[in-house]
């Protein structure tokens, strides 16, 4: 009985049907990269004060005085959520007295912006946050709106897998694409604060489903050579390179409802893939339509300019998947035994915390020095070599070192941050985009490395169950941000100290680089540490029959 692998192996490694397939799929991820990051334009906070009405009779001199001034980053700054009481100023400009001259300042009593704010425009045209005023008593509601978008992104990868395998791969693919651009175009036409967070949520679940499912039909069309790199290298570089589009786009257009139409765009021109992108043979197979996958089979041998067999696809020959019945697994089983719970919550753990450290920095953009356009392109870029370098990690190196490695890295300059004078904030700049790197890379390893942990029977709800961990650290991350408002260094201090606190936990993992993969519960290798005990038959047979994973989830 041969395998899928074995009856396409006529097809090769890299024709010109696997290159198409490649660049396409990798290509409906760009969207990805922009719409995952728009919110840090599309809800930046421009300085801001409130506003002193044109109507109130103040001199020049109290006008330029109305609003208190307090020290932020060394500087003295007017503040952003209080004025002078503007009935009492009024008063003293009448009667002609001078501020802080005549009138202490400081023993004036202060109210709230009672007329709203007066927004400066030297970076945003409009932003959501200027359109609703979210500032002051209500800049909650920033980060809420980031974390609800995760939470869209949460919901759709509970949905996205389960879809995928009702109605098939390619139908999902476009279909959640089209929630995407659908429901960003709405968003245009949004008329308060709520109704623009429903909608969020809604493009959260579109997002992480189209990369998903984009991720599931490559890994089943593609060889298993070329899967590597697209699991590895191919979605991952191409949502960076979306993610660099994004300020290219900001730069030139800073108003948030036409920015938003921008990025819609790219959306639309994703609607031709639909002739290209075939559905994957695998999943045809498993619903038994044998002859739709001989056919997409038969279209591929032409393009590569192969000759196909007469017969492909034998269907009692493929019965090996449908006919088999695997026991069924619940996510207890995860915690069965002391040492495979204890990889667990460690997996859990390194997963929300990396995921953390991932999306604070790249949504901690606009608080960085310098223009931020520049920052957030910046940002996107140290992507590409954090990617290649995972890449090249992984295929020589053992896993726990490298990733305690980087994150090593990672959360070490990240705290240095703190001790770069304010001047030099190109160094600080600099600092935070090699943590972003190292954070990065360790991201990117994270499902080759679970997925080799974990023995067959729970390998794959091991890595939902890790990779929905992250999707919770995504959802907090924005709140690591807002710590930013009480001090600029704060959140790498916190996010230093915890990627390196999750890099010194990485170390107590079992090593699983060129060990054979765990068939059951008991071939599962203990966590440093604990007893390792009795080796098992099939644990002292490993070396003479090594089956080791080298792709990524």
């Amino acid at each position: 009985m041969r395998d899928y692998d074995e009856v396409t192996s006529f097809l090769g490694e890299w024709g010109p049907f696997q290159r198409l397939i490649f660049f396409l799929l990798s290509a409906s991820i760009i969207p990805n990269g922009f719409n995952g990051m728009s919110v840090v334009f599309l809800a930046g906070s421009p300085e801001h004060r409130c506003r002193v009405p044109d109507t109130v009779n103040l001199s020049s001199a109290w006008r330029n005085h109305s609003i208190p001034l307090e020290t932020k980053d060394g500087r003295q700054v007017p503040q952003s959520c209080r004025r002078y009481r503007l009935a009492t100023i009024a008063n003293f400009s009448a009667l002609g007295l001078e501020p802080g001259v005549d009138v202490d300042l400081e023993q004036l009593e202060q109210e709230s912006c009672l007329d709203g704010w007066e927004y400066s425009k030297d970076v945003f045209l409009s932003t959501i946050v200027t359109e609703w005023n979210l500032v002051c008593e209500d800049d909650w509601k920033t980060p809420l709106t980031t974390s609800l978008f995760f939470v869209g992104v949460l919901c759709g990868s509970f949905v996205s897998g389960q879809l995928s395998d009702r109605f098939g791969r390619k139908k999902v693919l476009f279909a959640t694409m089209a929630v995407q651009t659908g429901f960003s175009f709405v968003q245009i036409f949004s008329t308060n604060w709520e109704m623009f967070t429903v909608l969020f949520v809604i493009v959260g679940m579109g997002q992480i489903s189209n990369y998903v499912v984009a991720f599931i039909l490559g890994t089943e069309i593609l060889s298993k050579s070329v899967r590597i790199i697209f699991s590895t290298l191919g979605v991952c570089t191409f949502f960076a390179i979306g993610y660099m589009v994004l300020p290219l786009f900001a730069y030139f257009i800073r108003d948030w409802q036409m920015l938003l139409l921008a990025l819609t765009l790219p959306g639309v021109l994703c609607v031709p893939l639909w002739w290209f992108i075939p559905e994957s043979p695998r999943w045809l197979i498993s619903q038994r339509r044998f002859e739709e996958a001989e056919q997409i089979i038969q279209k591929a041998a032409k393009m590569n300019s192969i000759v196909a067999p007469t017969v492909i696809f034998d269907p009692l020959e493929l019965q090996e998947l449908n006919s088999l019945k695997q026991q069924k697994v619940f996510i207890l089983d995860l915690f069965k035994t002391r040492n495979i719970a204890t990889i667990t919550v460690m997996s859990v753990m390194l997963w929300m915390l990396t995921s953390v450290g991932y999306f604070a920095l790249s949504l901690n953009v606009p608080n960085l020095h310098g223009d931020i356009y520049l920052n957030c392109f910046l940002s996107g870029l140290i992507e590409v070599p954090a990617y290649f370098t995972a890449w090249l990690l992984l295929r020589k190196l053992p896993r726990r070192y490298i990733i305690a490695g980087v994150l090593f890295w990672g959360g070490g300059v990240l705290l240095l941050v703190q001790v770069v004078p304010e001047d030099y904030s190109f160094v600080s700049i600099g600092l935070v985009m090699l943590g972003k790197f190292g954070v990065t890379s360790a991201f990117s390893m994270l499902y080759v490395f679970t997925a080799e942990l974990y023995p067959t029977l729970v390998r794959n709800m091991a890595v939902g169950t890790t990779s929905m961990a992250s999707r919770v650290g995504s959802i907090i991350a924005p709140y690591f941000v807002y710590l930013g408002a009480y001090n600029r260094l704060l959140p790498y201090i916190v996010m230093g100290s915890l990627t390196v606190l999750i890099g010194i936990i990485t170390l107590f993992f079992p090593e699983s680089f060129g060990v054979a993969l765990p068939e059951n519960l008991e071939q599962m290798q203990k966590v440093r540490g604990f007893r390792c005990g009795k080796k098992s038959t099939a644990s002292v047979d490993k070396e003479e029959n090594p089956k080791v994973l080298v792709t990524a989830f």
